[in-house]
């Protein structure tokens, strides 16, 4: 009887030294509570204003910062932080005057895919007209929304009005016009990847007067019409009297060759035989 109680016993010291090792084995691991610390709160990132901002504007990039704060204080509308969304607001018109740091919400903008966008974005009084461009005359795809831009025209004479000398001409024709659109994108360059990717723009909306408009529709006809951006913050300056640059002015050939006499021409013929002398 005793024999069996002993081996009762031992059998229950083994059952429960295998239940303690089976315990340490799959229990989780647990560190000191020093160890751990308190938890971070989670943040989330917003867009805001980087500088002050005109209604009118039509954002870029650069005019937008990022703003981190708890998740539980984020500002009622604000456009949380991510490429779509910067995606979405480039080229966007600012509806009213915004300080620097404020909020970007819903309320604040109106996006190229919005309805009424591109009467919104033209002054009060003007036209839409687009141009035709390829890479250069467009500036190679860098031309935004927004740039102020000149428009040259350059054209050729026809050689039986026009010595060569001045044959070829340019004039600006325009000056200080606004871009509002980029091929079918009102963005600020183009889609919003576009831009970034080598992605030339084959036709430029333009912001302009009714006579503009008219000028401009009638220099698409005459010949080549190329773009030129004015640096940023340009102030407007009175119109001045157009200045027309000749192939003589550019080229000292050109220049060199109009200043020989050219005499008269006279066309001889003599039955079926015709020949030109020049008399100088």
């Amino acid at each position: 009887m005793s024999l069996r109680i002993v081996i009762a016993a031992l059998m229950i010291l083994t059952a429960s030294a295998l239940g303690m090792i089976g315990y340490q084995v799959v229990k989780p691991a647990t560190l000191p509570a020093t160890a751990i610390g308190p938890v971070a709160p989670l943040t989330v990132g917003y867009l805001a204003a980087a500088h002050s901002l005109p209604a009118g504007t039509l954002a870029r990039d650069e005019d937008f910062m990022v703003k981190s704060v708890v998740a539980s204080e984020l500002p009622a509308g604000a456009i949380t932080d991510s490429p779509e969304a910067r995606g979405g607001l480039r080229g966007a018109l600012i509806r009213h005057y915004m300080d620097a740091g404020t909020p970007v919400t819903t309320e604040d903008i109106l996006r190229p895919r919005d309805r009424g966008f591109l009467a919104a974005v033209l002054a009060p009084g003007t036209r839409a007209i687009s141009v035709a461009v390829d890479q250069v005359s467009g500036v190679a795809g860098l031309i935004w929304p927004g740039d102020q831009v000149d428009v040259i025209l350059t054209q050729e004479m026809d050689a039986a009005v026009a010595p060569l000398a001045r044959r070829i001409l340019s004039e600006t024709i325009l000056t200080a016009v606004r871009v509002i659109a980029v091929d079918q994108e009102i963005i600020q360059g183009a889609s919003s990847t576009q831009g970034v990717t080598g992605h030339v723009a084959k036709t430029v909306t333009l912001q302009v007067t009714a006579d503009q408009a008219e000028k401009l529709a009638v220099a698409q006809r005459l010949g080549h019409l190329a773009l030129a951006i004015q640096a940023m913050g340009n102030k407007p300056v009175a119109p001045q009297e157009p200045v027309t640059v000749f192939g003589a002015d550019v080229s000292p050939a050109l220049s060199k060759a109009a200043e020989e006499p050219v005499g008269t021409r006279v066309q001889v013929i003599e039955g079926d035989r015709r020949s030109e002398v020049t008399f100088h």
